[in-house]
């Protein structure tokens, strides 16, 4: 049983949804991200799981990124939040071709771009580091969801052969995760709806297409180390893109660094139960509830449902 150094050191929770607290799993060993940069320098590659949005989760990957590129220059940042398809798009712009706006527009970038991830680009872009788009092109996951991976036989062969080899290679630990979060009805036999199957798949596309692409990025950028970042779901519990990374590829190192919720009104960090989710793990403030009303939820999840079925699979 590790010796709870964070606790012994009475490690602070989180004052502000704008914070992080960083420890070493194993060892219950609190970290800043300079030190854990100083362990981390001969890792190739080093995935940074997130709850989207929350600015506590971006503010540890900027000053990681700042801290690794100052031990080890050959850096490329990979992000789950740009599509492969769109890897020129974002090229022009790392190139001085096109304004951001014309990034944003081109690149289908998220919402929250500007506010979440502009200083993780604009630190790659100042230092002329490689910027990989390594999510699956989001038309392609949404059709496989929908139809099912036999969909991948109706796409363009030049867009098909961007997508990688064993496009739904998988894990049973992660099947199990899955089923587990999304509270899917399964038979004994351990089987699927076949709508929930199909969803599964398009999770799988993602994870699969970003393992292949950070593989490609090492390819293309010898020595260079990959700089990863995620939705925590992907990467946590060394499942996800990481399994799937070790499957293709057993002989690199990776390290996992994955959140976990302390809620200020809880006394001592919630290690123990957490430990498994990463090889380090960072505890951030929970953001404040989306709704109160229940009915507002409601038509807002329809909304957002309504849009995401507005466009055809042909």
């Amino acid at each position: 049983m590790p010796s709870s150094k964070a606790q012994e050191a009475k490690l602070p929770a989180p004052q502000t949804q704008y914070d992080f607290r960083l420890v070493q799993s194993e060892t219950d060993t609190a970290l800043t991200p300079e030190e854990l940069a100083r362990q981390l320098v001969n890792t190739d590659v080093v995935v940074v799981g997130e709850y989207h949005g929350h600015h506590g989760a971006h503010l540890l990957q900027s000053r990681l990124q700042t801290a690794l590129y100052r031990l080890r220059p050959e850096q490329l940042l990979s992000m789950e939040q740009f599509n492969l398809d769109h890897q020129d798009d974002l090229n022009r712009y790392l190139q001085g071709e096109t304004g951001e706006t014309e990034m944003i527009e081109d690149s289908g970038a998220w919402d929250n771009y500007r506010a979440s991830y502009r200083p993780l680009v604009e630190f790659a872009r100042q230092q002329n580091l490689p910027v990989i788009a390594a999510n699956a092109p989001a038309d392609v996951v949404r059709c496989v969801g929908r139809k099912g991976p036999e969909y991948l036989d109706r796409i363009p062969d030049t867009l098909k052969q961007t997508l990688p080899s064993d496009p739904f290679m998988d894990t049973p630990a992660y099947r199990e995760k899955f089923v587990a979060a999304i509270g899917a009805s399964h038979r004994a036999d351990d089987t699927m709806s076949e709508r929930m199957e199909n969803t599964y798949k398009a999770q799988l596309l993602r994870d699969n297409t970003m393992a292949a692409r950070i593989l490609q990025a090492r390819a293309e950028y010898p020595g260079h180390q990959v700089f990863h970042l995620t939705g925590t779901f992907h990467s946590e519990e060394g499942l996800g893109t990481v399994a799937l990374l070790k499957q293709r590829a057993p002989e690199l190192s990776v390290a996992v660094i994955s959140p976990v919720f302390w809620p200020s009104d809880v006394k001592e960090p919630p290690l123990d139960r957490n430990r498994a989710k990463g090889d380090f793990i960072y505890f951030i403030q929970p953001l404040p509830d989306e709704f109160q009303d229940a009915e507002r939820e409601r038509k807002a999840m329809q909304a957002r449902f309504s849009r995401s079925t507005d466009k055809t699979c042909d």
